[in-house]
């Protein structure tokens, strides 16, 4: 997310650092890179306008012109100002004193409302709450069965009623049907179009009168770029709006709706949508974008990924297994898919900081679904002693997986020389007495 806008700042930083003083000329001509930077990243004008003014405010004095290192403090100020005008409210959801929490998305069609459902009663499950799901879309066709398949995908109740043609009585038998399954938050999904009019945005404030909900948040498509403030814009001037959640931001480069909404709305944007997966949603938090779009790094976001995907337990019993030298390709093969389950390869080594500038390496996930299919094929016996495999077995192996006699030698040539490498550094470790791979461990 934001490569196009990162890589261009984080150019004009560079040039910067490339100076030994900084001279007034050299602030402005670099202010004025950051503004046709955030323009050409779909940024709306006045915000980057008025962006750039109070960088400069900030930039052009004694304290920054005569600096040991005036680059450093030019990126410090800009970060500070791109976190002001992101905001800081974060993803942190208003819950109802009395239950249930009501929910209510909005949005245009397309903008992955039904989707979204899901992945907000993910989130919600893991602050300890019991989520329920209400299908209020109902003139598209199959959008009711589809949030059904979406709830049996997150294991969360649905209520549908495909007689009812009020939407507001639908909304309301869910409230109550939530009630009766003992669920505290109701997320209610309702229906878009292709552009705001008045009966999208008539149902839009019926439903919300009817459920005084805690929160309405808007669906937006960050790819839709300006469009997307303006479409912001026209739903906060008839609704409650309380937030917003953008929306396919793995899929944009530019990021220019992420820091205009905000500015031009007054709104804070709760949340930002990452990946397809239920796991997909991400806390927006303005500290933590703003580094992703200077291009230092986003640590702790991983941190809190691996902490869902991540079962304790079974990291622990692979440590235990890596210290005595004695895990086997059946560990190797849970760890993949742990690891993976915190989202594409390439965006977990795009949020670390000492990626920062480089070309990141390419990670091909297709080849890591042939690794999991070639292991999958393995026997019990031969996933614990890969030594046993001649020959024939691999031939079956790689036929039962569809992949080549070839790839099952380079997986299990690999393997060997990861198992060897974890064995060495367990022992000149223990010379050390420094607890071998524990050490990677923290421990």
């Amino acid at each position: 997310m934001f490569n196009s806008l990162a890589e261009k700042l984080q150019g004009v930083f560079e040039r910067l650092r490339g100076k030994g003083t900084l001279r007034e000329q050299d602030v402005n001509q670099a202010l004025r890179e950051v503004r046709l930077a955030l323009l050409g990243a779909d940024v709306n004008f006045r915000v980057a306008k008025d962006l750039e003014n109070r960088i400069r405010e900030r930039a052009v004095g004694v304290e920054v012109l005569e600096s040991l290192t005036p680059a450093q403090q030019v990126v410090k100020i800009v970060h500070e100002e791109l976190c002001a005008i992101l905001g800081d409210d974060g993803g942190y959801l208003r819950f109802a004193s009395k239950p249930p929490t009501v929910i209510l998305l909005v949005g245009l069609q397309g903008t992955g409302k039904t989707t979204t459902c899901g992945k907000l009663a993910v989130h919600v499950r893991r602050q300890g709450r019991r989520p329920f799901l209400v299908a209020g879309d109902i003139y598209r066709p199959a959008a009711i069965r589809q949030l059904q398949v979406v709830g049996e995908g997150v294991k969360t109740p649905v209520h549908a009623d495909l007689e009812q043609r009020d939407v507001v009585r639908i909304a309301q038998d869910g409230v109550r049907a939530a009630l009766s399954a003992q669920c505290d938050v109701v997320i209610v999904d309702t229906a878009g179009r292709l552009h705001v009019d008045e009966d999208m945005m008539g149902e839009a404030e019926r439903l919300e009168k009817a459920l005084q909900p805690s929160e309405t948040l808007l669906l937006l498509d960050s790819m839709t770029g300006q469009d997307a403030v303006n479409v912001a814009t026209q739903f906060t001037s008839r609704l409650n709006i309380t937030g917003f959640i953008l929306t396919k931001l793995d899929g944009d480069t530019r990021g220019g709706a992420a820091i205009s909404i905000r500015a031009v709305t007054g709104k804070p944007i709760r949340f930002v949508g990452v990946s397809e997966k239920p796991e997909g949603l991400e806390v927006f938090q303005s500290e933590r974008m703003a580094s992703r779009i200077l291009g230092m790094g986003d640590v702790l976001s991983i941190i809190e990924k691996a902490q869902h995907a991540v079962d304790e337990k079974a990291a622990l019993a692979f440590e235990k297994k890596l210290r005595s030298n004695s895990f086997t390709l059946e560990d190797f093969l849970e760890q993949m898919q742990q690891v993976r389950k915190m989202g594409p390869i390439n965006e977990i080594l795009g949020a670390l900081p000492f990626f920062k500038g480089q070309q990141l390496p390419e990670v091909d996930e297709r080849a890591l679904g042939h690794v999991e299919a070639i292991i999958r094929s393995m026997t019990r016996d031969e996933r614990y002693n890969p030594e046993i495999i001649n020959g024939s077995r691999r031939r079956r192996i790689a036929k039962g997986s569809g992949r080549t006699v070839q790839e099952v030698n380079q997986l299990l040539k690999d393997f060997g020389t990861m198992q060897k490498q974890f064995a060495l550094i367990n022992k000149m470790q223990a010379r050390k007495g420094r607890g071998g791979v524990g050490r990677m461990f923290g421990r």
